[in-house]
């Protein structure tokens, strides 16, 4: 992402944001107060927040999705009623329990109630079949399961490879279901004639896991985060209170997935935090998003890039700016499609904000620039780094080097008592993430992986994402995770995954450099495409191959990601190797010429 002139903050511009500055002030101080809960014997969370917006507005809606408007009363009584239940069950605290629900209303209650008692929720990926789910419950240990109807096909397919009791795996009927599958118990009926009220003695502490989200790693296979109460208190607070001063009368539109954190922590937090609605849609849809959004007279949006772009190439229509929306709070908004969305559909207020689940830090454009994710209260660096490998890079002194501003450079965040690092499930997966000794002895900073610039006045500019993982179709992609998949194909010796741009989408496509394991002509590409649907979600499947005789490494024997990135799918880059493409709405992969790819660099196929 190239960055223009007027990207960089001036002195001009900030004395001309004076007067929200003195608005956002008080709430900052306010907010940070509430955020940083530091007594262990405090009670704070999910659970707790739930209670407290309750009590300020038990009749406002609270979760809203098609037809069914649910009160915070009535949200709040069901949650505690699955809560007794489980107590009931023997679940207690730092318990795990696997949901494996799509966007509902069901899916958000069945997690309050998990938190009521103390347990952990781990937020399964609904996309997610065989080995990858399989992998994702054995890295968590569930001691139960929630599975939706939807999902009882896929759940079962995995179910033996699971040390999962039947009498607790608990089942939640959808809007069509039937009678209860065989193996599971009925959780909504089982806990209906529990007590509503709250469980009492059941506190939560700052320090206390709430939920168990999942994301990409260099293994190849998902690595589970772990996201405590304190951190559900500084999200909501922050996202809430300080960036969007929720209120009682705002409802928050959110269609994006509520296994990740976005959705789950950011949106649903931020309503939580100002006792607003949670309107909510089982996936996206382009056609329906604006009449969703009256319907439910939404304030607010969550989004990812990829969503605004649909948005933006749907035909224009009169009713455009017919909505009650003043803000929206999401990431990955490009400089392409920023004022483009915000002057068409006349919204005052993008609050972008850049976080990792498995990170310590957030960035939130609280006021309100263009083309930025807004500024940290924490601390944070921007570092030199090896463009092969994405290392941070040490000078002979052993020291880290920071980048001049303006100039991207890999984003290192602070590790401190205002900033703890929770980390993964695996700790020695958390320590491969943290880089000590960076500036003076005794330091400790996280790796994020990814690549910043300071455009002024502390604010940041998200450039790309280094290491093993691309980000497309809102969703992060694990190179290894491709890569492992398409060497289980008989035809395939060797494959490189990496991401590649096309002009006017967000993020990277998925391309693989491969080569067959006997010729070319022995591979089938209806076949292969096949196969490859089979094993990955549709985000994962590459869309573009490259087909190589032999692949070169480096000294150290590491594949030469850097030069097949830059190359991507030009066949006048890649030379006697021939490009083959998935295009929209097609069975197979058809051979790449100079035409064909400038047709896709042109935007004349929608991806």
């Amino acid at each position: 992402m190239s960055r223009t002139p007027s990207d960089a903050i001036t002195w001009g511009m900030m004395l001309r944001k004076l007067p929200v500055i003195a608005r956002v002030v008080p709430r900052i101080i306010k907010g940070l107060k509430l955020a940083n809960v530091q007594d262990p014997t405090q009670p704070c969370g999910l659970g707790w927040c739930f209670e407290q917006a309750t009590q300020r507005n038990p009749h406002g809606p609270a979760l809203l999705c098609g037809d069914t408007v649910l009160s915070y009363a009535q949200v709040n009584e069901q949650a505690n009623r699955i809560a007794h239940y489980l107590l009931a069950q023997g679940l207690g605290k730092g318990d795990c329990v696997a949901i494996v629900l799509e966007n509902r209303p069901q899916l958000l209650i069945t997690v309050l109630a998990v938190a009521k008692v103390g347990a952990v929720s781990a937020m399964i990926n609904t996309s997610q079949t065989g080995d990858a789910l399989v992998h994702s419950l054995a890295l968590v240990a569930p001691v139960a399961v929630v599975v939706g109807d939807e999902r009882v096909a896929v759940f079962n397919d995995v179910r033996g490879r699971t040390a999962l009791a039947d009498a607790r795996t608990w089942w939640v009927a959808d809007q069509d279901s039937g009678a209860v599958p065989c193996g599971f118990v009925d959780l909504m009926v089982s806990s209906k004639d529990y007590p509503g009220d709250n469980p009492l003695g059941r506190q939560m502490f700052f320090n206390d896991p709430c939920f168990y989200l999942y994301t990409s790693g260099t293994t190849g296979l998902p690595k589970a985060g772990v996201f405590r109460h304190g951190r559900w208190m500084r999200t909501s607070t922050s996202f809430g209170l300080i960036a969007l001063d929720m209120q009682p009368d705002d409802v928050v539109y959110c269609t994006l997935p509520l296994y990740h954190a976005t959705g789950l922590c950011v949106c649903w937090g931020a309503a939580v935090c100002g006792a607003s609605g949670f309107a909510i849609r089982r996936k996206f849809s382009a056609s329906q998003f604006w009449s969703d959004v009256r319907r439910y007279r939404a304030t607010t949006l969550g989004y990812v890039g990829e969503l605004c772009r649909y948005l933006i190439e749907q035909p224009a229509s009169a009713d455009d700016r017919r909505h009650e929306v003043r803000k929206m709070i999401g990431n990955g908004l490009r400089p392409g499609a920023w004022l483009a969305f915000k002057t068409r559909f006349g919204i005052g207020h993008i609050c972008e904000l850049y976080a990792a689940s498995d990170g310590n830090i957030g960035f939130t454009n609280i006021l309100n620039f263009d083309n930025t994710v807004g500024f940290s209260l924490m601390g944070w660096e921007l570092v030199q780094y090896d463009h092969d490998s994405g290392a941070p890079l040490r000078n002979l002194q052993g020291r880290m080097q920071k980048v001049p501003k303006g100039e991207p450079g890999l984003l290192l965040a602070r590790i401190d008592d205002k900033a703890p690092l929770d980390g993964y499930t695996d700790p020695a997966k958390t320590e491969k993430t943290v880089c000590r000794d960076v500036f003076v002895p005794g330091d400790r900073y996280f790796n994020t992986g990814d690549l910043l610039r300071n455009i002024g006045f502390g604010h940041g500019q998200f450039v790309d994402r280094l290491g093993d993982t691309y980000r497309w179709k809102g969703e992060n992609v694990s190179t290894t995770e491709v890569e492992n998949v398409l060497l289980q194909h008989p035809q395939i010796a060797e494959a490189v995954a990496y991401g590649v741009e096309i002009s006017g989408t967000n993020g990277r496509a998925g391309m693989a450099a491969i080569t067959p394991a006997e010729s070319l002509a022995t591979l089938d590409f209806n076949e292969l495409l096949q196969f490859l649907q089979g094993k990955l979600p549709a985000y994962a499947v590459p869309l573009f191959l490259r087909i190589k005789v032999k692949m070169e490494t480096t000294g150290t024997f590491k594949y030469q990601k850097t030069r097949l990135k830059a190359e991507a799918f030009d066949p006048c880059l890649t030379g006697e190797e021939p490009i083959y493409a998935w295009l929209p709405d097609t069975s197979t992969y058809v051979r790449v010429d100079r035409q064909l790819a400038t047709q896709i660099r042109g935007g004349q196929y929608r991806y």
